[in-house]
């Protein structure tokens, strides 16, 4: 049996006023009736639960169970009644467990509507970003002993949806370490303004970044016309696709620097409409051919190809690794057009602007601030709604903030609340 509290819960003032930040929540959509099970609590009081969660740092949703039971006065502006034994964990994670994703989409769009309604988000530059989100799993944790930690064709029985992922940082400058984990990956795309984020979505963490990069670019620009003049991103996001939708459909300047994988590797050289290899030998022309929509001239090694080169050589003149692997090297001479020749890599302006691109690495330190990164739930669909309530939280402190005329503190996600709104 529930017991109360010993002071009545009225004779408690609530330390801070949620209802004041709870006023600016979109209308939630009222769930069917059901005369079967529990007696139902409203999805508006367990998402308001959830939100306070994340402004309390509460990481376990037992410990939120635990923070409503002994803290009554909180369950007002929660629409919870006080005199009533709060939800327990395991509704929490139900709720989390049986709504489809769509369903905050829809709440968090709200949000993002009345913030570009205020001219709080401008939407003139934006910028593409993901972060891990690890699963709950013992895979994951490196003091347990497990046989085939990373074998992808064998994921965790603690959570079947996750997939094995890679997370890349630098313990020190110019050194790069890459971690393998099994979980999903947060996909975002910011607005550089007001560094807060204006598009999401979670997968698991095999998917593809560019792919989902270029998806959520065509779905932004579908459902918000915002006046996007620049998009920036890593050299992670260097494919044709993307920069061609930025520059030719979205009209905007791409800020994305080239990346390293996307050059050839094998040098040549050009001398009367002849290719040389770095051997200074003339190569053998094989043809034209069509990868992905690019037409190239291709050229391969004269030794292989060319019997009157090859009795005169036993070994490549330079050395080339390749000349025993595969038959010698090959030149791709492009002959469509390249779009990457529209961006001025070079300028002062692409420099500037993709400096900006470290935004996105304070938003989610923000996010991953209120647990985002920290999921106690397990599933795709769970795990994708643990993560848009976490942006659901972020933009509904900015709108509160900027409501309230503290349009300085819309980034104070977790002092918000205590300190400014007393």
């Amino acid at each position: 049996m529930y017991q109360r509290s010993l002071l009545p819960p009225e004779s408690i003032p609530p330390r801070t006023r949620y209802e004041k930040l709870f006023e600016n929540l979109p209308e939630i959509p009222l769930a069917r009736k059901s005369n079967r099970g529990r007696p139902p609590v409203s999805r508006e009081a367990l998402l308001k639960g959830l939100i306070y969660r994340n402004l309390r740092g509460i990481d376990k949703l037992v410990e939120l169970e635990f923070e409503l039971q002994n803290n009554p006065s909180i369950a007002e502006p929660l629409g919870l009644d006080p005199l009533k034994r709060p939800p327990s964990d395991e509704r929490f994670s139900n709720f989390l467990r049986s709504n489809p994703n769509g369903y905050f989409q829809s709440i968090r769009q709200s949000l993002l509507r009345e913030l570009i309604k205020e001219g709080v988000i401008s939407g003139s530059g934006i910028a593409l970003d993901s972060c891990p989100i690890e699963a709950f799993v013992e895979e994951n944790n490196l003091k347990t002993s497990v046989k085939d930690r990373y074998d992808k064709l064998r994921p965790p029985l603690g959570d079947k949806d996750a997939r094995l992922g890679i997370s890349i940082h630098f313990p020190t400058p110019f050194k790069r370490k890459i971690h393998y984990f099994w979980g999903y990956r947060n996909h975002i795309i910011n607005d550089l303004d007001s560094e807060l984020p204006i598009a999401e979505m979670t997968l698991q963490a095999n998917k593809d970044e560019k792919k989902v990069g270029l998806f959520m670019l065509k779905q932004l620009n579908q459902d918000f016309s915002l006046p996007i003049e620049f998009v920036a991103g890593d050299a992670n996001y260097d494919v044709e696709d993307i920069l061609k939708y930025i520059l030719q459909e979205i009209r905007a300047e791409a800020m994305i620097p080239r990346n390293p994988r996307n050059t050839q590797n094998t040098p040549y050289t050009m001398k009367k409409n002849e290719v040389y290899c770095e051997a200074n030998l003339p190569m053998n022309r094989k043809g034209k051919m069509t990868a992905k929509g690019i037409t190239y001239l291709q050229y391969r090694c004269p030794l292989h190809w060319s019997k009157k080169l090859a009795y005169q050589y036993i070994f490549c003149p330079a050395g080339h690794p390749k000349f025993l692997k595969q038959k010698g090297c090959n030149v791709l001479i492009r002959l469509t057009p390249n779009i990457r020749e529209k961006i001025n890599y070079g300028s002062l302006k692409f420099k500037e602007i993709y400096n900006t691109r470290t935004s996105v690495e304070r938003v989610f330190s923000r996010l991953l601030s209120i647990s985002m990164q920290r999921p106690t739930v397990k599933g795709l669909r769970a795990i994708r709604n643990h993560c848009t309530i976490a942006h659901i939280t972020v933009l509904l402190v900015a709108l509160t903030a900027h409501r309230m005329g503290f349009k300085d503190k819309i980034r104070f996600v977790k002092s918000f609340v205590p300190i400014f709104l007393t």
